[in-house]
């Protein structure tokens, strides 16, 4: 994958690139491995059958910034719910060794000024329906990720209960492997295996009434999460966006008459669909058409828009 050189920012340094993210560590930091503190900026790219495309989408890091800050607000405890540790400094200017480390300008509203955490290798993904990658799984062997479900489910089906499957995550370049809870227990302890089963499902069960109170059906998420510096399991990363969950129309989803109509996601697929029918997924993909940029830049608004209306 090849980006545009990341931007140089006053006070920070660049240290990574994902295909969506650029982080950066304060200009002053000695050990890049445990600093204090660390820049998260969201880009515009869009991602797509793992090649970076082009052009990006406008505004994409501006609405994924917004929309995990308007869920990390809900999680620590407005939404009515306990208060779930995340990953989010106090206020965006902080004092350190008599300096102030300040978001800046050219990134406002699409960076996090975050904690420095002990990342665990686990992803943390939550199924509440069957879709994707889990209904070509259920049809041809019953199961989802391994676990069994009742016979006669169609997919986009409500699961009787929300399912955790994790993933444990790959090195940069490699695909996530799904594995059992059990694997996970071996990678990370019993304890902490656990503790990430339950936080990631208490998420998912309150994140899904509040979408579903905007009228929209959380389909499925990813979280991932670390242990900050007093051992606290806290929330990380984004949360709940576009690119890490799959949302629905609860309307389209009860009267579709064909799965593209009850599962028409506020996400990146109007992109997959088109490269699917306009790309063999040899050598590089062509650019995006201004039409589907539009699309999918109003498909993310539109998610922002539902879910944060009063």
């Amino acid at each position: 994958m090849t980006f545009a050189p990341p931007l140089e920012l006053p006070g920070w340094r660049h240290t990574y690139s994902g295909k969506v993210r650029d982080l950066y560590v304060p200009a002053d930091t000695r050990d890049e491995a445990a600093p204090a503190r660390l820049l998260v900026v969201a880009s515009d790219r869009v991602s797509a059958f793992d090649h970076v495309l082009s052009p990006g989408i406008p505004d994409k890091g501006v609405l994924l910034t917004t929309l995990s800050l308007w869920w990390f607000d809900q999680l620590a405890g407005a939404d009515g719910g306990r208060g779930i540790p995340n990953h989010l400094a106090s206020d965006d200017v902080l004092e350190g060794d008599g300096t102030a480390e300040l978001i800046p300008d050219a990134v406002q509203g699409r960076a996090m000024l975050v904690r420095s955490l002990d990342m665990q290798p686990i992803e943390c993904v939550v199924r509440g329906y069957l879709t994707g990658s889990g209904w070509a799984e259920y049809r041809a062997e019953g199961t989802v990720c391994g676990i069994p479900l009742p016979e006669g489910l169609e997919d986009g089906d409500r699961l009787p209960e929300p399912l955790y499957t994790p993933a444990f995550k790959a090195p940069m370049g490699e695909h996530d492997e799904n594995i059992t809870f059990e694997r996970s227990v071996e990678l990370v302890g019993a304890e902490t295996a656990a503790a990430l089963r339950d936080a990631s499902l208490e998420i998912y069960r309150r994140a899904s009434a509040t979408a579903e109170a905007h009228g929209l059906i959380l389909a499925d998420t990813k979280f991932e999460f670390g242990f900050d510096a007093e051992g606290v399991l806290t929330l990380a990363d984004e949360v709940l966006t576009s690119d890490s969950s799959r949302y629905w129309d609860a309307e389209a989803w009860r009267t579709g008459t064909t799965p593209a109509e009850r599962m028409a996601s506020f996400d990146k697929q109007i992109v997959r669909n088109w490269l699917a029918d306009n790309w063999d997924k040899q050598g590089e993909p062509p650019a995006l058409p201004a039409e589907i940029v539009e699309r999918t830049r109003e498909r993310y608004a539109t998610l922002l828009r539902l879910l944060t209306a009063s």
